[in-house]
């Protein structure tokens, strides 16, 4: 069993914990207040008010985080990288750019430390039920390292390249999610003009050849919009980001982008 710290023990994170302690692995997770260590505590989890105490002697760091900006700010600015040990590795759960990931196995190269990006697809029920899927990168000996930890939680643990690789397969899934979205909102404008109900359209086409996992769970709103008031903040963070990457590689979404903007819009604006 592998010492783990943990960072981000919240919507997320915290099933990823119980499922820890669960499987026998010792867990000290950041909660910066007395409230937020209680219900870590109540996880089974050791608990710690800095980064560098989360990091101190564990073999697996795990972080699990919202934004890029944070998983910077607890890596770097809050010194848990540099508070490694030799031989520890690093795992990142946030959904961001591939280039967080590179930087920070960039100065953990100086500590001989190790990363490994591994975001995450599936919500909490998924955790919970060991069944989340994770989209890993990294070198083969890191993941190696990392697997007996995140199959607490994850299944399948898909290894899809290098460092990075991970981050660009998730963008590129949450590309497609987001398209859908718009394609779904395209079939309700012409349902309507054809006479047919949203609610009755989105139920209808979870039974068709056009169903997907997608369909599904707009249908299981009552509508495209009331799904959106619901994901459309944490799907236009990812959009946001694919774009921004995309444009520095010399590409673009193509018609991928015309059906996100039928869909979330301008709403995709990042929550601060």
């Amino acid at each position: 069993m592998s010492r783990v710290g943990f960072v981000g023990a919240g919507r997320m994170g915290a099933p990823m914990v119980r499922r820890l302690v669960g499987a026998g692995h010792t867990v000290t997770a950041l909660g910066r207040t007395p409230e937020k260590r209680a219900a870590a505590s109540d996880l089974g989890a050791a608990t710690a008010a800095e980064p560098v105490d989360v990091a101190t002697g564990a073999d697996i760091v795990v972080v699990c985080v919202f934004t890029d900006d944070q998983v910077r700010a607890v890596c770097l600015d809050g010194g848990l990288l540099a508070a490694m040990a030799p031989g520890a590795t690093l795992v990142i759960h946030t959904t961001g750019s591939p280039d967080t990931a590179r930087l920070l196995a960039a100065r953990g190269r100086d500590h001989g430390v190790d990363v490994v990006d591994a975001p995450v697809s599936g919500g909490p029920h998924d955790i919970a039920a060991g069944a989340v899927t994770l989209f890993v990168g990294g070198s083969e000996a890191a993941v190696e390292r990392a697997r007996p930890v995140l199959a607490a939680y994850g299944d399948p643990i898909l290894h899809v390249g290098p460092l990075g690789a991970g981050q660009s397969v998730k963008l590129v899934n949450n590309t497609v999610f987001a398209a859908q979205i718009g394609l779904l909102r395209e079939a309700v404008r012409l349902g309507g003009a054809l006479g047919v109900a949203e609610p009755d359209l989105l139920t209808a086409l979870t039974h068709g050849s056009s169903s997907s996992r997608v369909s599904n769970m707009i249908a299981g709103r009552g509508s495209v919009d009331a799904f959106i008031d619901m994901a459309g903040a944490f799907v236009g963070k990812d959009v946001d980001v694919v774009r921004a990457i995309a444009a520095a590689a010399g590409t673009d979404l193509g018609l991928l982008d015309e059906a996100i903007s039928a869909g979330i819009g301008d709403r995709n604006a990042t929550p601060t």
